[in-house]
């Protein structure tokens, strides 16, 4: 048991614990309160457990720790860039994002990726590991730590996919939304996937509120696979049906993440294909400007095609938000900050 994590376990899993080792159960409630409810870090600080149990966790438990590597704040905006180390000294990266209607973290589910997107800067070294789901709480623990708040919102929308990640998501989503724990709605997180059809329709069989964000970046599959490699294994059509079962089987509305690139994807003719595809389909879709990187030359969409390319779609009903972008003095999009420090870009 010394390399599960004591402090991304679930609390079921953390009452059987306590009875493996031989004491009742309910303190296993009180551990998760701890690190949970009460953010906290060093177990010798739970003071509602006895010191000889305090001294047995640690002898038999592993305490995943992770450390802020460097902070970034934006001049433009409130946003904060984390890069946090890890205990195998790995980096990963975090954004902190403040709105009017409360703040929003975004994480990482991977140390790196290997979806392979042509415009994203976190799958360009690879997939080094997955992350526990330990480090994933973490993540969110230490910024409310270090500014001294609550996040009102999570986004899985950083350094990885989550659906490749598949338990130690779940299980994150579990914990943080317990109620005898951090208790964040389930509705204020969003979990975002580059398409994986056979892990969608896994998560539909939860039937969590969540919120699910599909990239899709465009209507046409030709021009999906040379964006997105997934996109040669799974069709549009194939992922928009799974998208349908998703709605049908939680009731949650899907939001499809779109970046609009200058002369590959912001045509008359790849919104009016989006408008066909969406018909009759619950959601909403996201127009994101291109955040260029070193390794791929696309062009940002100029802000006139971005908005034409939103009239279309609000002339045939879908529901279209072109989304600000935020942290840019600060590389605050996926995988740049870390590329970036560790020499890579």
């Amino acid at each position: 048991m010394k390399n599960k994590e004591i402090n991304g376990m679930r609390l079921e899993e953390l009452k059987e614990y306590m009875s493996e080792l031989g004491e009742q159960a309910f303190r296993g409630e009180q551990v998760f309160n701890f690190f949970h409810a009460n953010r906290g870090v060093n177990i010798e600080d739970a003071n509602t457990l006895s010191k000889k149990l305090r001294e047995k966790i640690i002898k038999e438990s592993n305490i995943n720790k992770i450390k802020i590597y460097k902070k970034y704040e934006s001049k433009i905006d409130n946003t904060k860039k984390y890069l946090f180390q890890l205990e195998d000294e790995n980096i990963i990266e975090s954004v902190l994002m403040e709105y009017k209607h409360g703040r929003s973290v975004c994480i990482s589910t991977q140390v790196g990726c290997k979806m392979g997107c042509s415009f994203c800067a976190s799958t360009k070294g690879g997939l080094i590991r997955d992350l526990t789901t330990a480090e994933m709480l973490n993540q969110v623990y230490e910024i409310e730590r270090d500014i001294n708040s609550e996040i009102s919102n999570i986004v899985l929308m950083g350094s990885g996919e989550p659906l490749d990640n598949y338990e130690e998501t779940l299980n994150f989503i579990k914990i943080i939304t317990d109620e005898k724990g951090h208790n964040l709605s389930m509705r204020n997180i969003t979990l975002s996937t580059c398409g994986v059809v056979p892990m969608i329709d896994k998560l539909a069989e939860e039937e969590l509120s969540i919120t699910l964000a599909i990239s899709l970046h465009s209507a046409f599959d030709e021009k999906r696979q040379e964006i997105m490699p997934i996109a040669k294994k799974y069709s549009i059509d194939e992922l928009i049906q799974a998208c349908r079962r998703y709605v049908e089987k939680t009731g949650r509305r899907i939001t499809f993440e779109y970046t609009l690139i200058e002369g590959v994807n912001d045509s008359v003719e790849d919104a009016e294909k989006l408008s066909e595809l969406f018909k009759g389909l619950n959601m909403h879709l996201n127009l994101i400007p291109l955040n260029p990187i070193k390794e791929y030359n696309g062009e940002v969409a100029s802000i006139r095609n971005i908005e034409k390319f939103k009239k279309i779609l609000d002339n045939k009903n879908i529901r279209t938000t072109i989304r600000r972008e935020m942290g840019q003095d600060i590389s605050a999009s996926c995988g740049q900050l870390r590329r970036s420090v560790l020499g890579d870009n």
